[in-house]
């Protein structure tokens, strides 16, 4: 079981800020998803940035979403970023 995604933060160095509902704080790194399928129209980084918190997962507004055990699995834990609570 994975644990549900509460906050998103995208960066302009196509890093997303992740909060977890454990309080964990990881970022995940798009880069190398960005030359496949729907996730190339998020090489615009005005699209990139309309990322949000949907179900315990995230979304854009092009209707893509990305895998929770995957996003998960290949984030690395980030102890000094801030996140609001939404």
């Amino acid at each position: 079981m994975y644990l549900a995604i509460k906050d998103v933060k995208p960066q302009d160095n196509n890093l997303l800020l992740l909060a977890f509902e454990n309080g964990e704080k990881r970022q995940f790194d798009m880069k190398p998803y960005l030359d496949f399928g729907i996730f190339q129209e998020l090489k615009d980084l005005r699209l990139f940035k309309t990322v949000k918190t949907s179900f315990d997962t995230i979304e854009w507004d092009i209707e893509a979403d990305f895998d929770l055990e995957i996003i998960y699995l290949k984030s690395q834990k980030n102890n000094n970023q801030q996140h609001s609570s939404r």
